[in-house]
Formats: C-alpha cells, structure tokens, sequence
C-alpha cells in the first residue's frame, strides 16, 4: 500500500499539468464570488467532482480545462480547487469549466464522458456558449485531442500543452516500458521486483527515486546512456523512472492485466544493442488489458477543427522524439489536417509562463475566428 506521505511527495516532486487539486467532505453545488469578478459554481457529476467559473464580463465563449496525470491516491479537496490556468482565460472574459474526472492515474476512459458530462452541464444550466475550445495540460492534452476526435461537431479547436500526444500503445511501449526495461537492464535488482518482474503483482507498489538516484550515481556511464537514449534530462532521470513504474503499476491495475508486449521488439540507441536485445527482460502483454488501453480515449489523428499544440524544452516526462507523432497521425489522415505545432518553450514539463499560454490559447482562438491558418512558425 502506497501512503498518503508518498504520494504527496509524488505530487509535489513531479509537475504533471497545470494545477492538480488534493480531500474533505463531499462537494455540494454552490455559487460563489472567485475573484476576476467570476462566479464559481462547483459540485459533483456521476463521481467526478467539477469546477465552473464564469466572469462578470463574459464573452459568451468556454473553455473545457483538462488537468493532467493525478497520482492515485493523492488526497482532493472539495470543492474542486481553481486550475492555475484559469485565470489566464477569466481575464479574457471567457468561462472555464473542469472536471476533476471521476478516477485518479490513467484516467483517459473516464475523463473523456466526464469532460462531455460538464459541457452538457454547462449548456443546460447557464448557456450555450458561441464557441467552445479544449484546453489541456499533459495527460489532459491527450483527452483534448481524443475529445476533438470523438466529439468534433461539440467543440471549436484544441490547444494541446506539453500534451501526451500519442496512442496509448506507443506511450506505454515505446515510452514507459522501454524506460524500465532499460534501467533494468544496465541496474539490475535496484528496482526490486519479483521473480517475474514488472509483471509480478508481487513488485514494489512504488520505487524509491532516492535509491535510484544512488545507484545512477554509481554509474554515471550507464545513466548517460539511458538519459540520452530515453531523451530525458540525466537531472530528471530518476524522478521520471519513477512515474513511469507508478504509471505502469496503475495501468495494470485499471486494466486487468499487464498491457503492453515487448516480446518482438529490437531494440537500438542503448550502447551494445546485440547485448542489450539479448538480454533485456521480456514480457508477453495480456490481450485483453492491451485492448482496453488502447480503447480508452486513443488517438487517430482524425480531426476537421484547428489543433494547436505546444511542447516544452528538455521535457522529463513527454520525450522530444513523442512530438512528431500526433502530427504525423494527423497528415497521413489528411494532408490538409488542421494542426499547427508551435515552437518548444520553456524547460521542463508543462513549464509554461502564463503569456506563453495566453499566446497559444491566443492562436487557436484567431485561426478558429478567422478561419486561417497560422503562418509557419
């Protein structure tokens, strides 16, 4: 069992979108003042605590916030606590609605009704708003994408910022297992699995960062060739490997089995790549969880409204070699697909200033308005 110390630790060590909130009592709606001249009204939809605001000089127009990856078991508050972002919208005069969803971790299958349920909510209640934009932060960048795929006709565009833009299948493969397989391999026993490894549900719930930390330490060879492979920040090295195992540990759990297979791949760009394939563990993924991690909420790249998306420099969580694949998806689908990736700020994960977020909300917003494409950036 993880405790409660942990995973306050978790979330305090690792920025994973904008503004998470952290628990009491069961919300009750309500309407308050909340600065900005804004009115909250905060409550909870099928489980899944939620947070309204709308200013006193609203524009008519809303913007769904998607927060990122939420440790489970991260105590919440209720009610629902202000996203950091908000404000950079309110000022603008638009309202902002966002769902806590109704799970922590992985939560994409619920995120994607949760967030419908809200803007349903918002429309019955308060009005239907002259547009309505997808933001997202991480995680939430995905379900951004995955909710303009699946419910276009709903919404106006989509800003994904250091966005998890890739199908389920490559960010557990390419991305977390190859991390762990990795480490593994040249750290062997430092993560203290069990006899069958990842896969054992007898494993460490959690990996200690500090532990693997010493042992990267010991062999600064070898973490470099991890940290330039897995292109992530040696400084980060650590603290990544380890939401990669709670993400990992999580997935299992939600899904039913262990959900992604490596048991064909060869892998390269790890030094003495013969040794490496010879020896890295492999593992033989369950059907059935591979199935519903790639049903819940993946993304096609099938779109016919403007998409903005937006990296940051050095990013520890969301590799550089992830940002071209959305964009890829989304040009075999359609040449003339609707997407503009903006130049990387920043240092880190979702390490935006707040121009630099009004300045890409501010793009999508003029391309949605005027119907034309941004200049190459």
């Amino acid at each position: 069992m993880i405790s409660t110390t942990q995973v306050r630790a978790v979330a305090l060590a690792i920025v994973l979108g904008a503004s998470v909130g952290c628990a009491s009592t069961l919300p009750g709606t309500h309407s308050t003042p909340a600065g900005l001249g804004a009115a909250v009204d905060s409550g909870q939809l099928g489980g899944a605590p939620y947070r309204v605001e709308i200013p006193s000089n609203w524009n008519g127009e809303l913007v769904m916030l998607l927060h990122g990856y939420e440790p489970k078991g991260v105590p919440r508050e209720y009610p629902w606590p202000q996203n950091e972002a908000s404000p950079i919208f309110l000022s603008q005069g638009y309202a902002v609605a966002e769902s806590a969803y109704a799970s922590q971790g992985w939560s994409v299958s619920d995120a994607l009704p949760d967030n419908e349920q809200l803007r349903s909510y918002f429309t019955d209640k308060h009005a239907e708003p002259n547009r309505t934009y997808l933001v997202g932060f991480s995680l939430g960048g995905h379900v951004a994408l995955a909710s303009l795929e699946k419910y276009g006709d709903r919404y106006d565009g989509a800003l994904s910022l250091c966005g998890v833009n890739v199908p389920a299948a490559i960010a557990f493969e390419e991305g977390i297992l190859t991390a762990l397989v990795s480490f593994d391999y040249f750290f062997p026993g430092v993560m203290g699995l069990a006899s069958e490894g990842l896969s054992d549900p007898a494993s460490p719930p959690m990996l200690d960062p500090q532990a693997i930390e010493v042992a990267l330490a010991e062999n600064e060879a070898s973490a470099k060739i991890l940290a330039d492979r897995l292109e992530i920040p040696r400084t980060g090295l650590a603290g990544a490997l380890m939401l990669n195992y709670m993400v990992l540990r999580e997935a299992q759990t939600r899904s039913g089995g262990f959900p992604v297979d490596n048991t064909t791949i060869s892998y390269a760009g790890f030094g003495d790549d013969v040794a490496f394939n010879k020896s890295a563990r492999r593992y033989a993924g369950d059907r059935s969880a591979m199935s519903y991690l790639a049903g819940a909420a993946d993304l096609t790249g099938r779109f016919d409204k403007p998409v903005v998306i937006q990296s940051n420099n050095n990013d520890p969580t969301v590799p550089e070699r992830f940002e071209s694949i959305y964009p890829a998806l989304a040009f075999a689908a359609d040449p003339a697909a609707q997407l503009v990736s903006l130049p990387s700020v920043g240092e880190g994960h979702c390490d935006f200033s707040p121009d630099q977020i009004q300045a890409a909300f501010g793009t999508l917003v003029n391309w949605v308005k005027s119907g034309t494409r941004p200049e190459s950036l």
